[in-house]
C-alpha cells in the first residue's frame, strides 16, 4: 500500500519514526514534509497530503502535529478526505469501519512512538463495513459535492 505522510515541526520526530516503521513493514512511504525540525506553518503540509489522498494518488494518509487539531480541520478542508484524529486502537478501528476514514491525524504531544505504532497496524489493515455505515459514509460524499 502507498502512503503519504506530512508533519510540521511539532510532529517531525515522530513522523521519522513512523516512516521507518512502515517501510520495515514494506509499505510505500511518500513524505511531503516538512523535512527539517524548524518551525514551519502546518497548512501547507497538511493539505499536500490531505489532496494526494483525495485525489487518490495515495489511498491513504497520515499526518501529525502538536495536538493533531490543526491538521485535521486542515485535512478535511480537501475533497475525499475523512481524516480521523485518533488517540487508541479502538478509534482508529472505528474510524475505518464506520467512516472510511482515509487519513488518520495524531498528536505528537499526547502519542508516543509505540503507542503510534500499534495504532497504525489496526488502522492500516481494517477495512470499511457496509451497510448503515456506506450509506452515512455516502451522505458524508453528497454533502461534500453539493458545496
Amino acid at each position: 500500500m502507498r502512503i503519504a505522510i506530512g508533519a510540521d515541526h511539532g510532529g517531525f520526530d515522530l513522523k521519522s519514526k513512523i516512516i521507518k516503521y512502515l517501510k520495515s513493514k514494506d509499505y510505500e512511504v511518500k513524505d511531503f514534509g516538512c523535512y527539517t525540525p524548524e518551525s514551519c506553518d502546518y497548512p501547507k503540509y497538511g493539505f499536500l497530503v490531505a489532496e494526494a489522498v483525495g485525489k487518490k494518488r495515495f489511498p491513504r494518509g497520515i499526518l501529525i502535529c502538536k495536538s493533531g487539531i490543526g491538521m485535521s480541520i486542515v485535512a478535511n478542508k480537501a475533497r475525499g478526505v475523512r481524516a480521523a484524529l485518533v488517540y487508541n486502537i479502538e478509534d482508529a478501528r472505528s474510524s475505518r469501519e464506520h467512516n472510511d476514514a482515509n487519513v488518520i491525524v495524531f498528536g505528537s504531544r499526547s502519542m508516543n512512538s509505540y503507542k503510534v505504532k500499534k495504532i497504525l497496524d489496526v488502522w492500516l489493515s481494517t477495512r470499511r463495513l457496509g451497510g448503515r455505515h456506506l450509506r452515512r459514509v455516502k451522505q458524508i460524499s453528497d454533502l461534500e459535492a453539493s458545496q
